[in-house]
């Protein structure tokens, strides 16, 4: 699941770096693709689910965007944006690489349908346990049941043909592969939303994108029906900009407030 989705977070950071290299006529101090690209992948926030560690290490991605109450995925992002400011005004590249990735990471995935959905209370409703227990592979994909035939029906809930985890990388599969071919001009931000995340601030204007994605029900109409044509123009035309914009607009208002730039708003 996770080396499909690298690629589109990493085709989305590329996108969004040629973007921001625009909007500030070539921030010199901002950090070079390169090393933001070195934090994504075998180093990135989905690489942690791969290895065995504490599970207070890794990050937790999913939250719905219509409940307040739900912070965990805001404080992260917010924690990465101050932490990029800072690294920033310290010049400190290596820090302001690894905390633009991360963030722009978090962002997409607070982006993400499939990252709305109540992932994990099905898995808790299927495993009788909260997440702190799994720290491998194995312990995410199989459930120990009360008998060899219970364990097999509660697994093939997570990885078989409908299971959780089939589904969710089902539907990261497919966008990734509709947005490969796309250039993204189209996610170039505008003038009035770099004015309203300089006004607002980053956390109120991703809950707001994140609320416009969650209205069109894609993951939902995904589970429904499997990949159709609409679904397919809405990635295309809804959902990969907005992503690229986010990043974009995230990482310009970072350098704003470290100083590097004049904002242009």
């Amino acid at each position: 699941m996770y080396a499909i989705f690298f690629h589109a977070h990493q085709k989305i950071d590329k996108v969004a770096y040629r973007h921001l290299q625009k909007m500030t006529d070539g921030a010199a101090d901002f950090p070079s693709i390169k090393n933001i690209l070195h934090f994504e992948g075998r180093n990135g926030p989905d690489a942690t689910k791969l290895k065995k560690t504490e599970i207070e290490q890794q990050p937790w991605h999913f939250a719905n965007p219509f409940d307040d109450s739900d912070t965990e995925l805001s404080e992260a992002i917010q924690q990465h944006y101050n932490q990029l400011v800072t690294a920033l005004k310290a010049q400190n590249e290596t820090r302001a690489a690894f905390e633009a990735a991360w963030l722009a990471h978090a962002l997409v995935d607070g982006l993400t349908p499939a990252h709305h959905y109540p992932y994990e209370q099905e898995l808790e409703a299927l495993r009788g346990e909260d997440r702190s227990s799994r720290t491998s592979m194995r312990s995410r994909a199989w459930v120990k049941g009360h008998s060899p035939h219970d364990s097999l029906k509660r697994s093939l809930k997570i990885v078989g043909p409908k299971g959780l985890l089939t589904t969710h990388t089902a539907f990261e599969a497919g966008a990734y592969s509709i947005m490969l071919p796309l250039k993204l001009a189209n996610a170039m931000p505008t003038r009035e939303s770099v004015a309203s995340i300089r006004k607002d601030g980053l956390l109120p204007y991703f809950k707001h994108a994140a609320r416009d994605v969650a209205m069109f029900d894609l993951f939902n109409r995904f589970l429904q029906t499997g990949w159709t044509p609409a679904l397919g123009r809405l990635v295309r035309h809804e959902l990969a900009p907005r992503m690229v914009a986010i990043v974009t607009l995230a990482w310009y208002s970072a350098c704003v407030d470290a100083g590097l730039v004049k904002d242009v708003a």
